[in-house]
């Protein structure tokens, strides 16, 4: 029986230094760097996800550049374009389709209306042209979270997450014109609710 099991993607990339750095300037926790002859494996995963992603020597006969829309999970999608710009990478506009949330139909520029999840994107690529896909999901279907495996990783992962809803609070704050004196439940209430998938506080 399967207990709280993670998965693992390969992605193939023609030079491990430069993918290193990449991954590390996506602000991607590295969690392997291992080393033994001329064999060479390393580890990323990106803040708050329970799928990790692999390359190295051997891992795979795919070619480089060979992964396409490998899909971000983000819950607010221009927050997350914003802070990967501001990390120096090169992303597309945010787009949506128009008989979306599925890519059905035609690319229209912005966001689905409404923000409608699962409806929202954005693109950016890799040095090797592997290229991942930014989603915004703020309401999960149903069935789609277990409740009962909530949790965070590291230290970073938290801070990530409280990050995040410093500045939907922020947000807020200014929608109201007043300070929030009980943010700590706010905080609370917006973390939890994106960890499990719910609809987020406003």
């Amino acid at each position: 029986m399967l207990e709280r099991a993670t998965a693992h993607a390969t992605l193939a990339v023609s030079d491990l230094d430069r993918a290193k750095q990449f991954y590390l300037g996506l602000g991607w926790r590295l969690d392997a760097d291992f080393s033994k002859g001329n064999a060479r494996v390393l580890q990323f995963t990106p803040p708050g996800s329970p799928c990790s992603f692999q390359f190295g020597t051997n891992l795979t006969s795919a070619m480089p550049g060979s992964a396409q829309n490998l899909f971000l999970v983000v819950s607010n999608i221009e927050a997350a374009r914003n802070q990967l710009l501001a990390r120096g990478v090169q992303v597309g506009e945010v787009f949506h389709y128009s008989e979306g949330p599925a890519p059905f139909g035609d690319k229209v520029r912005g966001p689905a209306p409404n923000h409608h999840s699962y409806g929202s994107y954005a693109s950016f690529r890799d040095p090797d042209g592997n290229t991942w896909l930014l989603q915004e999901v703020t309401t999960r279907f149903p069935g789609r979270v277990d409740r009962s495996q909530r949790t965070f990783s590291s230290a970073r992962d938290l801070a990530s997450a409280l990050r995040r809803a410093a500045a939907a609070h922020g947000e807020y704050e200014k929608r109201s014109g007043k300070a929030d004196e009980n943010w700590p439940d706010w905080y609370a209430r917006y973390m939890t609710a994106e960890e499990s998938g719910e609809a987020l506080p406003s």
